[in-house]
């Protein structure tokens, strides 16, 4: 047959074609998977050797458009040098996760991004956040999340399934070893509905500052620009440090980055946002006792303004 392939081979090209649209967590295991025959100094020629497969399927393993068997994935492993342990045992399990959940019953009305950042939140334990314009989504009210989405451009026909996405997004809260969030200011002041809408907004933050797994810090304006020059963006941590993601939103969609340099930049600059921001709302303590110059402390001098 045509390029050493076995009929085997064939079969299975013509089974399951090369996807035209993988989503993060394929096209993430491919990215680990390179950089670790990369590592390796093997060549793809080498690999197909491995797998028993053509050049070409070890090209589209790496960029997500077609799954590698389990069997062929541990020989990979093994070959790349990638020992037993959290980051063998999350590649194994990336690999043979279907990415079937919740979000699935909203594919026929949202991007293939939110559906990646559904996956992507379920998967993680712990998520850091710097938003400088609106209240992070996993924090919002429902009315708050109806104000936002109908404020943006486009066909508003599927408004209250957007809406109900992002509060199904939220139940991964309660499964997050650590989620922490830096809020500009401005975005606490940026009118989203009615003064009631906003009351109840701020109330929630304080209310959610209370989980014992969730902080909240606010950056006020008298920091001065560090924050609003920093886009927002999201940190997730899962099983290993290898498989950390940057998250990025930007006006024509957004953008899943693995790379360790990268997400190194953006945990230090979050570090560098979280000592300038105001003190967090401590779980532990009574308003009274709470640092007067505080997050909490701001909170609630807003709310005083929009009585």
């Amino acid at each position: 047959m045509p390029g050493g392939q076995t009929a085997a081979h064939a079969t299975t090209e013509e089974v399951m074609p090369p996807r035209t649209a993988p989503t993060e967590r394929q096209r993430r295991l491919g990215a680990e998977l390179r950089k670790l025959r990369m590592k390796a100094r093997l060549s793809g020629d080498d690999v197909a050797a491995l797998i028993d497969a053509d050049r070409s399927r070890v090209s589209h393993i790496e960029a997500g458009r077609v799954d590698v068997p389990r069997n062929g994935l541990y020989k990979l492993l093994r070959a790349y040098g990638c020992e037993d342990g959290p980051f063998f045992d999350a590649l194994m399990a990336m690999a043979h996760d279907r990415g079937k959940g919740w979000w699935d019953q909203y594919d026929d009305v949202l991007t293939r991004r939110a559906l990646d950042l559904a996956e992507l939140e379920s998967r993680s334990t712990a998520v850091r956040v710097h938003e400088a314009s609106v209240v992070p989504g996993m924090l919002q009210t429902e009315d708050y999340v109806r104000g936002v989405i109908a404020s943006a451009e486009g066909d508003h026909r599927h408004l209250e399934r957007w809406v109900q996405f992002r509060l199904d997004r939220q139940r991964m809260l309660a499964e997050y070893q650590a989620f922490h969030v830096v809020i500009h200011e401005s975005a606490l002041r940026t009118r989203v509905g009615d003064a009631s809408v906003m009351r109840r907004q701020l109330l929630r933050l304080i209310e959610v500052a209370r989980l014992p797994q969730v902080t909240v810090q606010i950056f006020p304006f008298e920091k001065g620009p560090y924050s609003s020059h920093s886009r927002s963006f999201m940190l997730f941590g899962g099983a290993t440090p290898e498989l950390e993601t940057l998250y990025r939103e930007h006006p024509t969609g957004a953008d899943f980055i693995g790379d360790s340099d990268r997400i190194g930049e953006y945990a230090t600059m979050f570090e560098r946002l979280v000592s300038l921001a105001l003190a967090p709302i401590d779980p532990t303590a009574p308003p009274e006792d709470q640092e007067a110059h505080g997050s909490l402390g701001l909170i609630q001098h807003l709310l005083y303004d929009l009585r």
